[in-house]
């Protein structure tokens, strides 16, 4: 999330970084869990969402922005329906 952060405007960066965050946040077990909730609260959510408004035009960023949020606020508990606010 850091390194997304800090270069917004880097293509490659926000597709590994949508990309890492969507593998990590995987799954649906008390770890996954808590990983899709670390990465909420790191801004991993408004951080996926910048990277898809500014490179709109790269369906790289398009498809791993897109499974980042999925894996992110995928979910039936009370904190995966609090993160799809």
């Amino acid at each position: 999330v850091a390194a997304m952060q800090a270069h917004p405007q880097v293509a490659g960066v926000q597709l590994n970084g949508c990309g890492a965050m969507g593998n990590v946040c995987f799954g649906s077990d008390a770890a996954a869990l808590a990983r899709k909730q670390r990465a909420a609260d790191a801004g991993g959510i408004e951080v996926a969402v910048a990277a898809l408004q500014a490179h709109s035009q790269d369906a790289g960023v398009q498809q791993s922005g897109c499974r980042a949020l999925f894996n992110v606020c995928n979910g039936s508990d009370a904190a995966a329906r609090a993160r799809r606010q």
